[in-house]
């Protein structure tokens, strides 16, 4: 059994370094993610051409989610010769983390956090609603508030996460309030989302299965203090978006 968070990966035991990639080779990271993703889902795949003093040719950073999933990798690949005609080098990072990192734990992006959950529970495992999204537009300002609640249906398993975002502008036609209004809008539902999966368990199991749990942290949202954030988002302004505007935007 594995667990797996939504944070960004520091750790060396999921990170992997590749040598030896042949020169001519010029879509490597499309060959390595294509090799490496058949092991598990990655956060990171760069490749870098060698140092000047080198032969020609690349070396690669590779980082997984998960310790089990990088070390299978490396053993199965060092030495093997896979999309090209020489052997490549596999070796799982022995670099020091920096003490800064030590512990961290970095949140997700909004595309990291929906390519996790996508691998993992499938397109049809997890679901995302907004609750309310309330804004007060000033002139050359935008604010907007969004309390969003995310269901893992099979695992009868949920999470809150809410944002709040402004936006300041020197122009005030009409057009350019709109646009920013639905860029704020996608904005700030993202970030609520990225919050919603912090506090979200992947519990990888011997038998291929994964199971879904919510850490109880201090700072987690839970159904009960909705009334609560929905009075702190409602300081931005009572107006709230009626739903042919909210349909508007998200088209």
């Amino acid at each position: 059994m594995e667990v797996l968070e939504f944070v960004v990966p520091v750790e060396n035991n999921k990170t992997l370094f590749v040598w030896n990639i042949e020169p001519s080779l010029t879509e490597a990271q499309i060959r390595l993610l294509s090799v490496f993703s058949a092991f598990g889902p990655l956060y990171l795949v760069k490749v870098n051409p060698n140092a000047p003093l080198h032969p020609p040719g690349f070396y690669a950073l590779i980082k997984f989610y998960s310790a089990v999933q990088a070390a299978e990798a490396q053993r199965l690949t060092d030495g093997k010769t896979l999309f090209q005609s020489s052997q490549l080098k596999v070796r799982l990072s022995s670099k020091q983390t920096p003490a800064f990192m030590s512990g961290s734990s970095r949140p997700l992006s909004h595309a990291h956090c929906l390519e996790l959950a996508n691998h993992c529970l499938g397109f049809n495992g997890w679901t995302s609603e907004i609750i309310t999204v309330r804004n007060t537009p000033e002139i050359g300002c935008l604010r907007m508030g969004c309390l969003l609640q995310l269901c893992f249906p099979r695992h009868l398993r949920s999470s809150r996460g809410a944002a709040v975002l402004e936006d300041t502008f020197t122009c005030t036609g009409a057009d350019v309030v709109l646009q920013r209004r639905c860029r704020l809008h996608r904005l700030v539902r993202e970030k609520a989302l990225v919050q919603a999966f912090t506090p979200v368990l992947l519990i990888l199991l011997g038998n291929g299965e994964v199971m879904v749990e919510v850490k109880q942290t201090s700072d987690q949202l839970l159904p009960d203090d909705t009334e609560g954030i929905l009075q702190v988002i409602s300081l931005l302004n009572e107006d709230v978006p009626d739903d042919d505007q909210l349909d508007f935007i998200e088209s």
